[in-house]
């Protein structure tokens, strides 16, 4: 695994295939001077940790800023808090799909190009690391009998075949609602404009389009289980202040089980999407 350091940024892998931890200034970091490289980091090696660097939030919103365009959250604030208190968080319900593995904005053409998200209130009682998988190394690992069999492969993606997972017996308003956000048909295997390729899966994904349904599931499953083995997974154990950014279009994610009670609290930014999905 890689170490290297420069007059102001220190990087070390933290696993072979995802995963480096960045140690920088916080003055270094607001003023832009790294963008370039940690955007070419970000892209290499998929998630970017940030070792209790203390951003305040508005801090955060200029660091994220230096790398792209800011995506604001759905109702137009900066700034999200991924929290499962509902008195904090309205929409609390809705972040139990975070529990599986997933990447976001599958319901969008253009899904976003990365999230940051800042710890500031770990769960007492513990629990609640965050893991992610590189799928550009899932893909580029696959056997190439497997490559040519999903090359063309589409698979259809909605926000209620997440619901499924954590409500399977949803009463049917709200069902209706997350049914009301749409569906759309994307390619299992994603090919970027860098040529690279990755894998579109998750818990987003109900079936591949044309083929039975069973089968379909099964193809599915299977590819998630070969993205997700240990050696293209990095698991975050969190400390207050830390920083953790990830390519969304090049990884899934998932929260590690945790007391909905136990108050953990992480801030998020975005950065918007600059490819659609091909």
């Amino acid at each position: 695994m890689t170490s290297k350091t420069t007059t102001t940024l220190s990087i070390r892998d933290l696993t072979e295939r995802i995963g480096t931890e960045v140690r920088a200034g916080k003055e270094a970091l607001l003023s832009g001077e790294h963008a370039g490289a940690i955007r070419e980091l970000l892209e290499q090696r998929g998630v970017l940790v940030f070792p209790q660097i203390g951003f305040t939030d508005a801090e955060q919103v200029a660091f994220t800023e230096t790398l792209g365009t800011l995506a604001p959250e759905r109702d137009g604030e900066a700034v999200y808090d991924v929290t499962l208190d509902t008195k904090v968080n309205k929409q609390a319900d809705y972040l139990k799909g975070s529990f599986y593995w997933h990447l976001d904005g599958t319901m969008n053409q253009v899904p976003i190009l990365a999230s940051l998200l800042s710890s500031k209130v770990l769960p007492a009682g513990g629990g609640g690391d965050t893991e992610f998988c590189n799928t550009y190394a899932a893909y580029e690992e696959l056997p190439e009998d497997d490559k040519g069999q999903i090359a063309s492969l589409r698979a259809m993606h909605s926000a209620w075949n997440s619901l499924l997972y954590h409500d399977p017996e949803p009463d049917f308003a709200t069902l209706r609602q997350m049914m009301a956000i749409g569906q759309t048909e994307l390619p299992v295997v994603w090919t970027h404009r860098s040529g690279r390729k990755s894998l579109i899966l998750g818990c987003t994904a109900s079936n591949v389009v044309g083929m039975e349904y069973s089968e379909g599931v099964k193809t599915l499953v299977r590819l998630r289980d070969w993205a997700t083995q240990p050696q293209f997974v990095y698991r975050h154990q969190w400390s207050v202040g830390d920083l953790v950014m990830w390519d969304n279009t090049g990884t899934m994610h998932r929260a590690l089980p945790y007391d909905p009670d136990s108050g953990r609290m992480l801030r998020r930014t975005k950065l918007a999407g600059e490819e659609p999905f091909a």
